[in-house]
């Protein structure tokens, strides 16, 4: 769906994106990180053809940004870090003043405009002057003008600054709603959202990509091995001997009792290793029963300081 080859922005002597090469498939929610100044923004707007890069290209359902900027701009949807509105307008006023700016059709715009005020929830606020509204609000209607003519392609650069958590989680949830009709990327500082959104993330650090993987894989490649924590009813003595001659795993380690009549125990194993068919036997067959097994992965923002930290002591 998007192609960026070898993209590179100088401003001066300052090299702001240095050879950024990544695709986006159709469909795909991908997380794009980096700390501030990374070029995050500086990237999003080439795609968006808002800037031209100084080397490389982008390449939307096959078209240049630079050679076809009509067709490609008429397939993005783009809702910048401050979303471009008007205050002195009404949430309606405003709508129609975008219908008109991308061309949408008289005939199609009142429908249009329906629909997506009721997906992202603004219809109760349609004669209300922007000026009035709530951060929460404002940052719907953002969104919502990047809805208008039905772009396959929505660019979000931090949709939920400045929110508060219920706000964070609705706008969150949003965003996944709009990921299964559209292919969306997703630029934010607040890393949870980014792990309960996005399928990919692609962390840029001093302009370069420094990382590119879902945020499991990047957590196994970073830990070298898979972690399981169990919590299994038995005794303790048991069901760590039991645990230590499955086959696979490397280390067995208590933590503790957090439920009478169990313990709660860690697993590891090696990287390639997938250790829960046969850890379940062992434990079923010495009537151990497991009442709870879960991944143990590094946080995205423990991946995200760890590939950052590991970048600036290698430069």
């Amino acid at each position: 769906m998007i192609q960026v080859k070898n993209l590179t922005k100088r401003y001066g002597q300052h090299l702001a994106v240095d050879q950024l090469d990544f695709t986006v498939d159709k469909g795909e929610i991908l997380g794009f990180l980096g700390p501030n100044g990374a070029g995050k923004s500086t990237t999003m707007n080439i795609i968006t053809g808002y800037i031209s890069a100084t080397e490389g290209s982008v390449l939307v359902d096959g078209m240049d940004v630079l050679d076809q900027p009509t067709e490609v701009k008429k397939r993005i949807g783009y809702l910048p870090e401050f979303p471009p509105l008007y205050p002195e307008m009404t949430v309606s006023e405003y709508l129609d003043f975008v219908c008109e700016i991308k061309k949408v059709s008289a005939s199609a715009k009142k429908e249009s405009l329906e629909k997506i005020m009721d997906v992202v929830k603004i219809g109760d606020v349609r004669g209300r002057l922007i000026k009035n509204l709530s951060k929460g609000y404002k940052q719907r209607v953002g969104i919502a003008q990047a809805l208008i003519g039905n772009p396959p392609i929505l660019i979000l650069d931090e949709p939920t600054v400045g929110l508060d958590p219920r706000q964070i989680i609705e706008i969150r949830n949003l965003i996944k709603e709009l990921g299964e009709e559209h292919t969306v990327i997703l630029s934010s500082h607040i890393l949870p959202e980014v792990s309960a959104v996005c399928e990919r993330v692609v962390i840029i650090n001093k302009g370069k990509i420094v990382a590119s993987d879902s945020p499991e894989n990047l957590s196994k490649r970073l830990l070298g091995t898979n972690r399981l924590i169990l919590r299994v009813a038995g005794e303790t003595t048991q069901v760590v001997k039991t645990l230590e001659n499955v086959a696979g795993i490397s280390q067995v380690e208590s933590r503790g009792v957090r439920e009478p009549g169990t313990v709660d125990v860690m697993v590891e194993s090696e990287t390639e290793e997938d250790i829960r068919r046969p850890l379940f036997y062992a434990l079923s067959q010495a009537d151990l029963p497991i009442l709870m097994m879960k991944a143990m992965d590094l946080s995205l923002e423990e991946i995200f300081l760890q590939i950052i930290t590991e970048e600036e002591v290698a430069s």
